[in-house]
């Protein structure tokens, strides 16, 4: 239960870190916040104690290549940023992710299978 409390409280740092970030001068630092591996530190000791070094070494593979889906998520908000309002911008945007995340996890279980 305890375990479960800090993942939270580690959750809502971020979040207060980010909010406190984009109202500051150097407001693009709010972009590189969620990238600190706050959630793949914790990902990654759970997938080590529960299936061993082999399983976070895929685990670690995965995630790079979970950048791809990432990158078109960034693409897409920098290019459509000044062409539709924010909503539709960060709609389409994640719509692209999840088409793009959808791809990388067939394609990842029909490789690694």
């Amino acid at each position: 239960m305890f375990g479960l409390f800090l993942k939270c409280v580690l959750g809502a740092a971020v979040v207060l870190i980010i909010a406190v970030l984009s109202k500051s001068k150097a407001f693009y630092i709010a972009g590189l916040v969620p990238l600190f591996p706050t959630f793949a530190l914790i990902a990654h000791v759970i997938v080590s104690q529960q299936q061993g070094a082999e399983a976070l070494q895929k685990t670690a593979l995965f995630g790079l290549w979970s950048l791809i889906p990432y990158f078109i998520y960034l693409f897409m908000v920098y290019v459509l940023a000044t062409k539709m309002s924010m909503w539709s911008c960060l709609g389409l945007a994640t719509l692209c992710w999840v088409i793009a995340a959808a791809g990388l996890i067939y394609g990842w279980q029909l490789y690694h299978q």
